[in-house]
């Protein structure tokens, strides 16, 4: 509700692009080798239990969460009696029947969150699982901005009435008793009755703050952790999965890691290119081979995994949230104890300077985090 009211009132046109992706099935590839449902099901090499043997290495942690979840009330996961439920994924999936080799898989192989089940707290995909129950509950459609979501804040930053300035770093916030100071590397400052901070803690934390955070919210700015992720973009010059017979878009266990057929044509069914994405450890080693030679990899295990591509697809380009400097990762994520530690006191306002952003939401994921956020600020400054 709070993106399409944002929507609305800053004149964009939205759109559903769920009929895009909705029907597009997805290939498993072990090692080179492609295997349907059915080949998955009957391989010595499913380490899955025999009652889940039928589901693929991507819908294994989903399910089970969704089919076991403790969490009785979704919207209550801050709530103490919750803190039992704040252990490591590995602990969870674990005592459902979970092996070592399965959670191996269907874990650390690709993330959702985090770099292996070891550094997740369950509680969080708990809270995640009803959260997403409850958006299916409302509808199907997935709602986009024609033209591209960066058009949203866009046409928002059109609407204030203020100064908007780009091109300067903060280096410092201070908070005084009639005030707050914010400081910029260029030597510039602001002065305001109150400051609010909308950035990640992964880069709030290199930031001097005056008087010093202290107790829980100081060790969240500190150890927040951020989703390592990066994505290269591939263009295509013939459809090579037509000659294959199979999907343009794959899950594998090796250096290629998701690829995600893109549908951005004229028609839902126009496949325009391919994004293909690496999480955890894996975009950390894209990270560290550098763009030429991640891309130069990404390529070459293509052709060999799927010979029809030869000579059929070019990389244009690399995207990596862990390199950006002002992210330092994509999405914020929890590390086992540390919701029940700081999640319900890290937003706390410090003196006159006050904390919103997607990772400081308590009922809401993404942009619609980061909108629950900033009413919640404005609110809290409204009745300072």
């Amino acid at each position: 509700g709070r993106g399409i009211d944002a929507a609305k009132r800053a004149g964009v046109e939205l759109v559903d692009i769920g009929p895009r992706f909705r029907a597009m099935r997805q290939e498993l590839v072990l090692g080179n080798r492609v295997l349907t449902r059915d080949d998955w099901t009957k391989s010595a090499a499913n380490p899955f239990p025999d009652d889940r043997k039928m589901l693929m290495p991507w819908e294994i942690v989903g399910k089970t969460i969704s089919d076991h979840n403790p969490l009785q009330d979704w919207s209550a996961w801050l709530d103490p009696s919750n803190a039992p439920l704040d252990i490591p994924l590995y602990d969870f999936l674990k005592a459902r029947g979970l092996s070592d080799a399965a959670i191996q898989l269907a874990v650390h192989t690709a993330p959702y969150y985090g770099t292996s089940s070891h550094d997740v707290s369950a509680l969080l995909l708990e809270y995640n699982d009803g959260w997403i129950k409850s958006q299916i509950a409302v509808g199907t459609a997935s709602l986009s901005v024609k033209g591209g979501n960066q058009k949203l804040p866009e046409a928002m930053a059109r609407l204030l009435k203020g100064d908007l300035l780009f091109g300067r770093e903060v280096i410092g916030i201070s908070s005084e008793s009639d005030g707050a100071t914010v400081v910029c590397r260029d030597g510039t400052s602001y002065r305001a009755k109150r400051v609010v901070s909308a950035l990640p803690f992964s880069t709030l934390r290199s930031i001097r703050i005056e008087p010093r955070l202290e107790g829980p919210q100081a060790k969240a700015v500190a150890t927040l952790p951020y989703q390592s992720l990066s994505t290269i973009f591939l263009t295509v010059k013939s459809p090579f999965w037509e000659t294959d017979k199979l999907s343009p878009s794959m899950w594998t266990d090796g250096p290629l890691g998701t690829i995600y057929a893109q549908k951005f044509g004229a028609t839902d069914d126009e496949i325009t290119g391919l994004s293909v994405q690496a999480r955890g450890v894996l975009a950390q080693y894209w990270d560290r081979l550098g763009k030429d030679a991640a891309q130069r990899l990404v390529v070459e295990t293509l052709e060999r995994v799927r010979p029809a591509s030869k000579g059929q697809v070019t990389a244009t380009a690399m995207f990596s949230w862990g390199g950006e400097p002002f992210n330092g990762g994509d999405v914020a994520y929890f590390a086992p104890g540390q919701i029940a530690g700081f999640a319900a006191r890290m937003a706390e306002p410090a003196g006159r300077v006050h904390f919103g952003g997607e990772h400081t939401t308590t009922s809401s994921r993404g942009l619609e985090g980061a909108l629950e956020s900033s009413e919640r600020v404005a609110l809290e400054i409204l009745s300072a």
